[in-house]
């Protein structure tokens, strides 16, 4: 059975749809349907009727720059907030994360830290440019960065890992205070050190 079918809005009828919800939800610019279809890998008629309905019911809105039209998230819609909440959990960056980083050999536990895990954890400010990661263990350098880069051209975001081992981690420095303060996000893992739980 399909969501679609019981919601009085075109939401989750598909997997086209989905990853288009993410790839404009997730980004600070609007997009055409054809740079979408490119984006995304799919037919420009099957997005472009997804794009039809979503706008449609107000889920997303349009802008005009000539014979161009743009297409990104209609923020004065009241499902915009928990839409785009749902879309983090379950198509984000902590699941697809989770994903491309639980099979590398060595890491202990990640994390998100800065501006997106802000974001989740309720505190306002602008969108995030980035998403900055924390992976702590001993894994290989460029299993990471070639996994994060997978992740980034998912959403559309820059994905920024910092690595560290353990003891690296129970240091005391200024950049590591400051991600403590401000809060960590769990992706996977366990922190083994309770002074620095997150």
């Amino acid at each position: 059975m399909r969501f679609g079918n019981l919601l009085p809005l075109p939401l989750f009828r598909s997997d086209n749809q989905a990853d288009l919800l993410v790839a404009l939800f997730f980004s600070d610019k609007g997009f055409t349907v054809q740079e979408l279809s490119s984006k995304l890998k799919t037919p420009y008629p099957t997005l472009h009727r997804e794009v039809v309905r979503l706008h449609k019911f107000g889920i997303i809105s349009e802008d005009r720059v000539g014979n161009y039209r743009f297409f990104k998230p209609n923020r004065d819609s009241p499902i915009y907030r928990p839409l785009r909440d749902l879309l983090e959990v379950i198509s984000g960056p902590i699941p697809l994360l989770k994903k491309e980083l639980s099979s590398i050999v060595g890491i202990e536990w990640v994390a998100l830290f800065g501006s997106w895990a802000n974001r989740i954890v309720g505190e306002i400010g602008n969108l995030p440019k980035d998403i900055d990661v924390l992976v702590v263990g001993t894994p290989e350098i460029r299993q990471v960065n070639m996994a994060c880069t997978t992740v980034g051209k998912k959403l559309g975001w820059e994905v920024n890992p910092v690595i560290l081992t353990s003891r690296e981690w129970m240091e005391e420095t200024p950049f590591l205070r400051q991600v403590r303060n401000g809060g960590l996000v769990p992706v996977f893992g366990t922190n083994k050190n309770p002074s620095f739980a997150i």
